[in-house]
């Protein structure tokens, strides 16, 4: 296959076009999430969408799978159709050698030893933060309709889509914005030996990576755009994973549009008969099974089954023909976002007292579907509770009623996408209103 390469502009603004859709795909390595992810564009743009499929998995075999060599520019498959490979190692030193080094300029000037400082500006996971904002840049580009997003494994996803959080949550910690807009005050930071010019140019640079940050939340946070397919093999290992990326999804109050069910095996005929009709059925009969656990846990989110190919599908040919048994004759993804209110992530209820009373006692309802049988951690940092369930975190802020509140019980209650925190507040005697 013949592909042209086309470089990508950028538009003006800093916020991605709201008319792009962008969907990411992922799941646990090796069950054909990029095989979908490649399949659902070569559908999409066979409808005459503009649509291009980037991927940020390391491995990048989002090449393989259309049949021709890829790179960091959009390459034309076909009309329509384009894709991409994001290397975040070749983004790391350009893009994030200047604001490096102008933290290295805060740490060094404030006394700590050039090599310590070195040191401390090697932030972990910057390399996703490069990768995710290459997917918001071409997003903002308005080149496309639709953004496909081959993402890593489960676990490289979740660090990779909360990351934009967590970093604004440290840098403003570090560097709060009152301060940032006071410029003189960060600049007494590091003494006498500061550089005027030196500390404006690091001032703006921590103020663009604020606003970064802020534009990735925004993009992944806004349900009607950005939307998560989470791709498995119906097997109950693979599926217990499923339940818990659809635990700390939900916790980081991303949207989940399919769960995608590949390498779905037919049931044999009635009249087959024999050792391999026995394993068939059997083999039928488990992936029925979870499949319709995951129908119970997902709840709203569909559960879409893909029928298990005799050859590995390659070429957009044979993806769309892939597509066409997941989708359908259904949008594979509809311009317009979900219809319905999003379940919110914090519910709060007043359980006794009333008014100001000291005999006040609050609950608050965090909705964790699929977390019953998860490692539970609660700690309450200032007017913020940190949740941490298994492998992920959140730091989520109070509402002003329990800031004067004591944190006295919690519980996971319910079960699959029903399943629910509930902590129980009472006044804290200190700082309740009298």
């Amino acid at each position: 296959m013949t592909a042209r390469r086309v470089p990508i502009g950028r538009a003006d603004g800093d916020r991605y076009a709201p008319g792009v859709r962008v969907v990411l795909f992922t799941g646990k390595g090796g069950v054909g999430k990029t095989t979908l992810a490649a399949a659902t564009a070569a559908m999409l743009s066979g409808s005459g969408r503009k649509v291009l499929v980037v991927s940020t998995d390391p491995a990048h075999s989002l090449g393989d799978a259309l049949g021709t060599e890829l790179g960091p520019d959009p390459t034309e498959i076909e009309p329509s159709l384009f894709a991409a490979h994001i290397d975040a190692r070749v983004l790391l030193e350009g893009a994030w050698g200047d604001l490096q080094e102008h933290l290295r300029t805060i740490i060094a000037g404030a006394g700590v030893d050039e090599l310590v400082a070195d040191e401390l500006t090697v932030l972990p996971g910057v390399e996703d933060l490069l990768a995710l904002a290459e997917v918001q840049r071409l997003a903002d580009s308005g080149e496309y309709d639709v953004l496909v997003v081959d993402c890593g494994p489960t676990a490289e996803t979740l660090r990779l889509l909360t990351l934009p959080e967590a970093l604004a949550g440290y840098l403003e910690r570090l560097f709060p914005a009152h301060r940032r807009a006071v410029r003189g005050l960060v600049a007494n930071l590091a003494g006498a030996k500061a550089d005027g010019a030196g500390w404006e140019r690091t001032v703006d640079a921590l103020g663009l990576l604020a606003e970064q940050l802020s534009g990735l939340r925004e993009m992944l946070g806004d349900r009607s755009r950005t939307s998560i397919r989470l791709v498995l093999t119906p097997e109950r290992v693979v599926a217990a994973e499923t339940r818990r990326t659809l635990t700390a999804l939900a916790l980081h109050e991303l949207r989940v549009d399919a769960l995608v069910a590949n390498r779905v095996m037919p049931g044999p005929p009635p009249s087959l008969r024999g050792p391999a009709a026995r394993w068939l059925r059997e083999r039928h009969g488990e992936q029925q099974a979870v499949l319709a656990e995951l129908a119970q846990l997902g709840g709203d989110v569909p559960v879409h089954a893909v029928r298990y190919t005799a050859a590995e599908p390659t070429g957009t040919d044979a993806l769309r023909e892939l597509a066409r048994s997941l989708y359908g004759d259904d949008d594979p993804v509809p311009e317009s976002g979900p219809t319905g209110s999003a379940r919110p992530l914090l519910q709060l209820k007043r359980t006794a007292g009333h008014g100001v009373s000291a005999d006040s006692e609050f609950e608050m309802t965090v909705a964790l579907p699929g977390s019953e049988d998860a490692p539970l951690d609660l700690a309450r940092v200032g007017d913020e509770m940190v949740i941490g369930l298994g492998m992920t975190r959140r730091v989520v802020a109070l509402p002003s009623v329990l800031r004067r509140c004591e944190a006295v019980g919690a519980q996971l209650v319910g079960s699959g996408r029903d399943a629910r925190l509930e902590v129980t507040f009472r006044p804290d005697p200190k700082t309740w209103m009298t």
